[in-house]
């Protein structure tokens, strides 16, 4: 049997070069989905514990945006599509089963125009099935983020039955335990690397597994058009939940969809257990988490004397980096 090497975002780093950029401010990292134009290439994840109204709203006035997450009624999630001002650019989510088309349409109707279909394993015939149906009922009047995926055929699938961006990586995320539960996953960058082969233009959205702003900058490297992020957001004031008050400090909950936990909140029951729950240290507003993040990611565009996105991907140059050197590269003075 012939084994496939993996790559993980600590196994690799972007190597330094020429540059003549003066300042950060000459970067732009802007991506789009379709005719959606964002300033920064971030979505925040459609969890329960991350994105509600205040999510949406903040990430969008930052020049983001957030996917509103399904685990609740048709009228909450519209509620909460409701609460955005007008101008705001919102994605919600829905799922493959039950009530998801009437969920879509009266999203649709509630102003709605990035559907994500959000399900764990999206190489599957209820996501084929699924985007079949949407396309019949939306045409090309919505886009229609779909996944998740692993592979670079998993993504051709998706693509070639309806999807217009595409979500790559399988149980890479903090809270996540796919991988341990089923033995099943790629390491996420790999994953992205290899969508990336694909060409075939629909936006590659990196999901799970991105730590830090160096880890943004190697998903777009290598080339996602933008990333999903759920543990860099949680515990922001936006985010969904009571702060819970200890003598250790102020916290908020965050879970992963798949965990007995929030499986129970949303359906009574469960099934399999992919995921943990937890809690996290408040952090203030989510407009200072995002500024901090956009910072790093332009000064790695820098670091590649790379403008543009584009410029980035053209220029990359990734390194593999040993044991010793992920040691190194990390702050390890304590």
């Amino acid at each position: 049997m012939n084994f496939k090497e993996g790559l993980a975002y600590n196994d690799v780093l972007l190597v330094p070069q020429y540059s003549d950029i003066r300042s950060r401010a000459e970067v732009s990292i802007a991506s789009r989905l379709g005719e959606h134009a964002f300033r920064l290439p971030i979505i925040a994840s459609p969890m329960d514990t991350i994105t509600e109204s205040p999510m949406a709203a903040a990430m969008a006035s930052c020049g983001a945006v957030g996917i509103i997450h399904r685990y609740n009624s048709i009228e909450v999630q519209c509620q909460h599509v409701g609460c955005l001002p007008a101008e705001a650019i919102v994605g919600a989510a829905i799922g493959t089963s039950g009530d998801y088309l009437d969920r879509a349409t009266a999203l649709y109707d509630a102003g709605v125009r990035i559907l994500c279909v959000d399900i764990a394993h999206g190489h599957h015939i209820w996501m084929k099935e699924t985007l079949e149906d949407l396309r019949n009922i939306f045409g090309d009047a919505v886009h229609i983020m779909a996944g998740n995926v692993a592979t670079v055929e998993g993504y051709n699938d998706l693509v070639d039955w309806g999807a217009d961006s595409v979500r790559c990586n399988i149980g890479g995320g903090s809270i996540c335990s796919t991988r341990i539960q089923t033995g099943h996953g790629i390491p996420g960058l790999q994953t992205i690397f290899d969508c990336a082969t694909a060409g075939r233009g629909a936006p590659i959205i990196a999901d799970g597994g991105i730590r830090n702003s160096g880890d943004i900058v190697k998903a777009l490297a290598a080339g996602a058009d933008l990333v999903m992020l759920g543990s860099l957001l949680s515990g922001a004031n936006e985010t969904p939940g009571d702060v819970i008050t200890t003598r250790h400090g102020q916290f908020k909950s965050y879970r992963g969809m798949a965990s007995k936990d929030a499986q129970m909140d949303w359906r009574g029951k469960t099934a399999s257990l992919e995921g943990i729950a937890t809690t996290v240290s408040c952090k203030g507003s989510v407009v200072g988490i995002l500024e901090e993040l956009e910072r790093g990611i332009r000064s790695g565009f820098s670091y590649s004397g790379s403008r543009t996105l584009a410029e980035l991907q053209n220029k990359a140059q990734f390194i593999r980096q040993t044991h010793s050197g992920q040691i190194e590269s990390s702050t390890h003075i304590l």
